[in-house]
């Protein structure tokens, strides 16, 4: 199935704040309920070790996708804590207070808009993005790829999604059920209570993008063709697939993990 980069309704500047922190929410909490991400949790630990940093710089951080629990599985082993700095072009400012109360000293959230492809310099450490990489076009997903190259840090990306008829068909069944959590979902407030009447809209808008994440997925192949792109670096490249055990069957989540031949992170 080719690659189509349909747009995102929360990928648009016009859309309302309520509807996309509720759709990051959302991708939160079924993240860190299904604990999607665990399986790679000693990939990137390496990854960090050959970096030789703590410090990890989370980019398209929405509600703080599955670091709520990626957190405690560091945590669980010795090492040293991690210091997260979740950055986003559009900052869920109510999740993010939520992220910084439960790790004070740990989490810091950038309340400012960020750039993805141009991070300034003092956001030094390990990149990482989950479950958004699909929202840039190839230019621009070589651009961020470079711009990391570029200033020497180590990069992970991880996506759940996959482009498939049985991924469309998973997202059909479970997305209009899904869409009737947001009004519910910590961190609560009284505007939450807006989004009930728009349950139908909010229904549409959570399918469309569910759709459209499957469709623009990179897989495997493309990713190593975005990497042989870039200009000749030393980096390390590990490009693949992961499995988590979803019902009674493994489903992959695609992954790609640089790192700088010298730790600079």
């Amino acid at each position: 199935m080719a690659r189509v980069h349909l747009f995102e309704f929360e990928d648009q500047a016009w859309c309302p704040a309520l509807l996309r922190d509720a759709a990051t929410d959302l991708l939160r909490f079924a993240l860190n309920l299904g604990g999607h991400y665990r399986c790679v949790v000693p990939k990137l630990r390496a990854a960090l070790e050959r970096c030789g940093t703590r410090k990890v710089v989370d980019l398209c951080s929405g509600g703080g996708g599955p670091w709520p629990s990626l957190l405690l599985e560091f945590d669980a082993e010795r090492g040293g804590a991690i210091q997260l700095t979740l950055t986003d072009r559009f900052p869920n400012q109510a999740a993010a207070a939520r992220l910084e109360a439960l790790a004070p000293g740990r989490i810091h959230c950038r309340s400012e808009s960020v750039d993805a492809m141009a991070l300034s310099r003092d956001l030094a450490g390990f990149r990482t993005l989950f479950s958004c990489f699909h929202h840039f076009r190839p230019e621009a997903a070589r651009a961020l790829l470079l711009d990391a190259v570029e200033q020497g840090q180590g990069i992970g990306i991880f996506e759940v999604t996959q482009r498939g008829l049985l991924a469309l068909l998973l997202m059909l069944t479970t997305a209009p059920i899904a869409v009737l959590l947001p009004p519910f979902l910590p961190p609560w407030r009284p505007s939450r209570l807006l989004l009930i009447p728009l349950t139908p809209f909010v229904a549409l808008l959570g399918l469309w993008d569910g759709l459209v994440s499957c469709l623009r997925t990179y897989s495997p192949e493309e990713m190593r063709a975005l990497v042989a792109s870039l200009p000749d670096s030393g980096y390390a490249w590990d490009i693949g697939e992961l499995h988590y055990w979803w019902g009674l069957s493994p489903t992959p989540i695609t992954y790609l993990i640089g790192t700088p031949p010298e730790p600079r992170c």
